[in-house]
């Protein structure tokens, strides 16, 4: 069988548990939820972390204590964000992957106007720092593409040297400023990319449905979890082993099967 690799992103920077009560906030919420989806068939645990008042921060001590707590229950491949904080520095954003050496992490390629009245910001100088650090630590970057405009810097830099093939890529569709989540976007988004490189997508909103079947059928990988989606469906709320579960039992429906993290790992050549 093909194997389709599953990303869990539990927590993200923004819900509140007012929104959803299962979204986890703490190191150890955060660690028992993905150890949950990793029994229901997560391969890849995108990770960020919360604040004491819940608001979303790059504090290396709080990945390290929620990764060593994943790390006690099992091997899934550990991705960590270097934008959960807007108001974090260049330092910041990068110091956790120069402390823990993760297996994957985010690279957002390029900048956005998020439509709450603020700026996503990845300018070039950042980028190249980042995906300088990312080599010398041993990280393989998770090319987060939110236009199609990202994807034409990802192939900048890997130009430049800055990325290395194979690419990795997130399609994040149906964020506020970015390309809306239609299969039409995906099916162009997906044509743009290098020969050789791996992908995967994700869809915000009431067409995540749609992303998720799309990406399964065009032979892509999956994101889930409640960064992206609070609701299982109109009117139910979510938990994040829900949606994993789904998007195994569409992955199995169309001939596939999820993919374990060691078949992750040789399919991205971690």
């Amino acid at each position: 069988m093909n194997k389709t690799i599953i990303t869990i992103a539990p927590t993200g920077a923004w819900p509140k548990k007012e929104q959803n009560p299962h979204i986890p906030m703490t190191p150890q919420e955060i660690a028992d939820d993905v150890y949950e989806c990793y029994q229901a068939g997560a391969a890849i645990a995108h990770l960020h972390m919360r604040d004491e008042k819940g608001e979303g921060t790059m504090d290396k001590d709080k990945f390290a204590e929620t990764v060593q707590l994943i790390r006690a229950k099992c091997d899934i491949i550990i991705n960590c964000t270097t934008s959960g904080d807007l108001n974090a520095t260049d330092e910041t954003r990068q110091a956790h992957l120069k402390a823990l050496r993760p297996e994957m992490a985010s690279y957002d390629c390029g900048s956005m106007n998020w439509m709450n009245n603020s700026l996503f910001l990845n300018p070039p100088h950042f980028l190249e720092e980042l995906g300088q650090t990312m080599q010398e630590y041993g990280v393989k970057p998770e090319i987060e593409i939110f236009d199609a405009g990202m994807v034409y810097n990802s192939l900048y830099y890997l130009k430049k040297g800055i990325l290395k093939a194979p690419l990795h890529y997130q399609f994040v569709l149906g964020a506020a400023g970015g390309t809306t989540a239609t299969v039409e976007n995906l099916v162009y988004l997906k044509g743009l990319i290098p020969e050789g490189s791996t992908w995967s997508a994700l869809g915000i909103g009431k067409n995540n449905i749609a992303i998720l079947l799309t990406a399964v059928a065009l032979g892509g990988h999956v994101r889930v979890g409640l960064e992206d989606n609070l609701y299982y469906k109109s009117g139910q709320l979510a938990t994040n082993t829900q949606l994993v579960a789904r998007a195994r039992a569409i992955i199995r429906e169309a001939g596939n099967d999820a993919a374990t993290p060691e078949d992750a790992r040789h399919i991205l050549n971690l």
